[in-house]
């Protein structure tokens, strides 16, 4: 599994300064990825905008943490991107990432059915829509499960 750091603004730095920077931090350089000896996560800075499919990313979510704003895909965005990967390559593990992001967070199912005949893929949606509907909210402190009236 890899993290993809995407950079949005204007001026992409040059891959030599991430490859700089991401040595200093104990990271090695793997084509086009990077690897740390510490995780099994790769990191990859592909070139923007972030998209799902065929179609851009349509929400950044803000995490604010105590070392600063990290921005990322939204959950019904983390669902269509799994979702590529089971749609066009048979991925199971990516409709099982899918699934478990689906039923943890709170997504929009309209769009991801959307997404989906946008992709060629409407009878495989249609397959699987019962288990993206499926709920589990982690208890965790700040998660709170959505009152019946909100839009899933």
């Amino acid at each position: 599994m890899d993290l993809d750091m995407i950079h949005t603004g204007l001026m992409a730095p040059r891959r030599s300064l991430i490859r700089e920077v991401m040595k200093k931090i104990g990271f090695s350089e793997d084509g086009r990825h990077f690897k740390h000896p510490d995780t099994k996560l790769f990191v990859e800075f592909p070139k923007g905008p972030p998209a799902v499919g065929e179609e851009p990313v349509k929400e950044i979510c803000e995490r604010r943490e105590a070392t600063g704003i990290l921005k990322i895909i939204s959950p019904t965005d983390c669902v269509k991107d799994r979702l590529t990967w089971f749609y066009h390559d048979h991925d199971q593990q990516c409709l099982e990432q899918a699934v478990l992001v689906a039923q943890a967070n709170q997504i929009d199912l309209k769009e991801v059915e959307r997404w989906s005949e946008g992709e060629g893929k409407s009878d495989l949606f249609k397959q699987i829509r019962a288990r993206l509907k499926m709920k589990v909210y982690p208890l965790a402190a700040g998660n709170k499960k959505p009152s019946n009236n909100q839009q899933m």
